[in-house]
């Protein structure tokens, strides 16, 4: 039988809830390019519940504990004393989120034994240390796709909440005001703008078609361009690097994969490339960007905003600088983890461990390490080595 140590955020500070806003979510059952959306054999839970905190334990209780194995739920995932540490030195399977990440370190990997999966509920597996899950034989898996379209609508969100100035608008109206002028100083129209996506894959696609009616201008660029057909309905523009798209754009989106090559992406540098005034937008990682360069170009202006949900690490410490920096629209890791992505993720999960313990195949689709090398969609997005340096750092939110 075997131990599953889960990591998942916090439950709401009134707790779990009682009752939704809603009473039912759509059912999705596909999704654009073809993928069928998670299919386990049963689920445990009623979707559009909560199941990403830690009482919502993903659904998966009743299910592993009626097949004999030990789940351990927490979300003190940091430091040398974490739970999380106490838990993995006979820990079989790991699960973790990218909005609560628990770093699974090379130091963490040691300590690990008997790991064989690590699992993560939603996309990006960077708090993985990749290299080292290669180098020991550890299966790295994600459930690809289930929450792409719900980062694609934070992201056209978080593009018009900057670009039309929405935030210091609303905060006018707590403060009691109708301060029009204060509101519109910063304020202008998303349309004939140009705008990029650094990674045109599920999500960058994604945002692309939703975009495509403000009447803008696209852009991409991408290690694997689209089809001609993609390219002329879209009337895409693509850039070879990232340097050439945002020396045009207006407004310029990340939604590509952390991973040594793209570390600390945006710097400096490449901010000085960018028109002035720009808007920069990032639901992908808080380590593609520099952050102290980032908090450097919005006071100087260079960049006329900056919006997103990721930051390194996670969670940020109170003294993160992104949280007090001028002209951001920042919040915590939320765009992939709505009620109605959670029942995606979940099932996903549900239908990994399905095929884990019944020795049947992970769909490819979902892999990113496995049998010692980058497989399925690692393969595709990811390069060998290891973004998890720095990490550590998490633990300063706690401590504060």
């Amino acid at each position: 039988m075997a131990k599953i140590v889960c990591v998942l955020y916090d439950d709401p500070i009134d707790g779990h809830p009682s009752t939704y806003a809603r009473d039912a979510i759509p059912h999705i059952t596909g999704y654009a390019d073809g993928q069928t959306a998670p299919t386990p054999q049963a689920i445990d839970f009623t979707p559009g519940e909560m199941l990403g905190d830690v009482s919502g334990e993903l659904g998966l209780r009743k299910f592993l504990e009626d097949r004999g194995h030990t789940l351990v739920v927490t979300s003190d995932k940091d430091g040398e004393n974490s739970r999380f540490d106490q838990e993995l030195h006979d820990a079989d399977i790991v699960i973790s989120q990218p909005f609560w990440p628990a770093y699974l370190t090379a130091e963490r990997i040691a300590k690990a034994p008997k790991l064989k999966l690590a699992l993560t509920a939603g996309i990006g597996s960077d708090h993985v240390d990749l290299q080292a899950a290669i180098d020991n034989n550890i299966t790295v898996a994600e459930i690809t796709y289930s929450n792409s379209i719900s980062v694609a609508e934070h992201v056209v969100m978080m593009i018009l909440g900057l670009v039309r100035n929405y935030l210091p608008s609303y905060q006018w109206v707590l403060k009691g005001g109708w301060n029009i002028a204060d509101c519109v100083a910063r304020s202008y129209d998303l349309e004939g703008m140009n705008v990029g996506t650094v990674a045109a894959g599920r999500i960058g696609l994604a945002v692309l078609r939703r975009l495509k009616p403000f009447e803008v201008n696209l852009h991409y660029t991408d290690r694997h361009r689209l089809s001609a057909e993609v390219e002329a309905e879209l009337n895409l523009t693509w850039h070879p690097t990232v340097e050439s798209l945002v020396s045009v754009c207006d407004v310029v989106t990340l939604n590509c994969p952390l991973h040594p090559e793209t570390e600390h992406m945006i710097d400096d540098v490449m901010l000085t490339k960018m028109k002035r005034g720009t808007y920069l937008i990032n639901t992908a990682r808080g380590k593609l960007c520099d952050s102290d360069a980032i908090v450097r170009a919005l006071e100087s202006g260079q960049l006329a905003g900056y919006a997103g949900d990721v930051w390194f690490p996670q969670p940020a410490p109170k003294d993160h600088p992104w949280r007090s920096m001028p002209h951001h629209g920042m919040t915590p890791h939320i765009s992939g983890t709505s009620l109605s992505a959670q029942a995606r993720y979940s099932a996903g999960v549900r239908e990994v461990l399905e095929c884990w313990f019944d020795e049947k195949p992970i769909r490819n689709e979902y892999l990113i390490v496995d049998a010692g090398q980058l497989a399925g969609a690692g393969a595709h997005s990811y390069s060998k080595g290891n973004a998890t340096s720095g990490s550590e750092e998490a633990a300063k939110f706690t401590k504060a």
